[in-house]
This record gives C-alpha cells, sequence and structure tokens, in this order.
C-alpha cells in the first residue's frame, strides 16, 4: 500500500490543489494529513472541504484546535490569523456542510497509532503542541526518551522542516538521504515538511510517500504558483503582509 503523508496545509489551497495533483499521478491508496489544515492561510474553508473529502485520516493539529478552542502560545501574527480564520469558519452559509466542518475539527484525534507507525501533528511526548527542531536531533538524551514513546516509526509535522530523525545519525535533510530510504533499521522520527508554508528555505510544497509493502518511505518536493496566495494574503487586512512574504522564500 502506497500513503501519501501531509501536513501544515495552512489554508493555502494553491499550495494543497498542485500538491493533491501530483499524490494523485502517483497512484497512491489513500491520503493521511497530520494537522494545521487551517490558520495563516487566506482560504481555510476551501482547504478544510477539500481535506474532509480527499484524506482518509486527519490528525488534530495546534491551529485546528486553536479555531474551536482558545488559542495558546500563539504570536501576535498568528493570533490575528486564527482568530480571521474562525471568524470565516463562522460567517460561513449555514447548512449542512457548514455543520460538518465543525463536526470534523471537533472530533480529530490527536494521534493514530498503528504500531509499527504512529501519526502525530507535534511528537511522540506531545501529539499536539510540542516542536521537535532539527538541532534536537543531536541532543541523545531527548532522542532517547522520544523514540522510546513508539514501536518503530513516527510521522510529524508542526516545524515545517522535512527531514529524519534517528538516534545514531541525529538529523538528515532528504536531500541528505537522497530523498528515499529504508524505514526497517533504526526506529526514526520524520517530519514530512509542509504543503501550505515550508521552512527549509525551499518555497515548494513537501510531502511524503509511505510505501507499506517496501516499507520506505520518499519525500517529494512539488512547485506551485507562491505570487498567488501571496496575493491574496496581502489583500486581507486581517492577515499580515509577511505570511506572503515568507512564502517566497520558504522560511
Amino acid at each position: 500500500m502506497k500513503r501519501a503523508i501531509i501536513s501544515d496545509i495552512h489554508g493555502n489551497f494553491v499550495a494543497l490543489n498542485a500538491v493533491l495533483k501530483k499524490i494523485d499521478s502517483l497512484q497512491v491508496d489513500e491520503i493521511l494529513c497530520l494537522g494545521d489544515i487551517i490558520g495563516y492561510g487566506p482560504d481555510p474553508i476551501a482547504c478544510l472541504d477539500e481535506v474532509m473529502k480527499r484524506c482518509r485520516l486527519t490528525i488534530l493539529g495546534n491551529h485546528d484546535q486553536a479555531a474551536i478552542f482558545d488559542p495558546e502560545g500563539f504570536n501576535p501574527v498568528a493570533m490575528r490569523a486564527i482568530l480571521w480564520t474562525r471568524q470565516q469558519l463562522e460567517d460561513a452559509p449555514a447548512g449542512q456542510q457548514a455543520d460538518l466542518r465543525w463536526d470534523f475539527l471537533g472530533e480529530l484525534p490527536r494521534r493514530h497509532d498503528e504500531g509499527r507507525y504512529l501519526f502525530v501533528h507535534g511528537s511522540p511526548r506531545d501529539p499536539t503542541n510540542e516542536y521537535v527542531f532539527p538541532e534536537m536531533g543531536f541532543n541523545k538524551a531527548v532522542m532517547t526518551h522520544f523514540m522510546s514513546r513508539f514501536e518503530q516509526t513516527c510521522f510529524q509535522g508542526h516545524t515545517h522542516i522535512p527531514g529524519r530523525f534517528t538516534e545514531a545519525h541525529g538529523f538528515q535533510t532528504p536531500e541528505e538521504m537522497d530523498e528515499e530510504f529504508s524505514l526497517d533499521h533504526d526506529k526514526c522520527m520524520i517530519n514530512v515538511g509542509s504543503v501550505g508554508q515550508p521552512r527549509d528555505e525551499n518555497p515548494h510544497s513537501c510531502f511524503v510517500v509511505l510505501d507499506t509493502d517496501a516499507n520506505t518511505a520518499r519525500f517529494y518536493r512539488e512547485e506551485y504558483d507562491v505570487d498567488e496566495t501571496a496575493e491574496k494574503i496581502y489583500s486581507i487586512p486581517e492577515l499580515d503582509n509577511m505570511l506572503g512574504d515568507r512564502l517566497k522564500f520558504g522560511r
């Protein structure tokens, strides 16, 4: 089985469309989303509806959680964006689809454990809110603790920085692993990167395809019209212009 794993769409429908077209060309069996469908970007409702339709499993992200509960730990830019996002959901025409969106967000699981594979948004320790940054991969005590909390492989998002964490090798970027690698040996955590707001100085969307038969994972990058999304952001007063600017540089 081939499973596409996406994360951190952040209301960027242009990027999501490009990624889904690429995924369709790869003939995967199912799509999993590791959260943060909304927040920051200009098209939260379109992204939410598409994920509801296309993804077999979706994990709760911290921005998804903030849309239905009080935001915690958000900087002023993120706070304004999530409050605007919430208002879009509240102002959407009443009806079955509007109700389904709120139900969907309210029922998202914080983690999904299949034994061999664990799926979270943040970390194995705090599945919604904890960031695991690349430099943490070289702290052996931290990595040992994280690795003790799952059986073999953990897939996560949240930092928007793709790569693999192992106890033996610390953190490796996709380029350092030639994009594809086996999951048969060392325990590892895989950050699948971000569809809608990459932060590794590459503006192209990122996602992973897990081949459960071969037990391999492969990173993909997909180009999209960054300027289109940026212009949408610039046209919305409640969204800070830096949210559009950063997309152009992948940071």
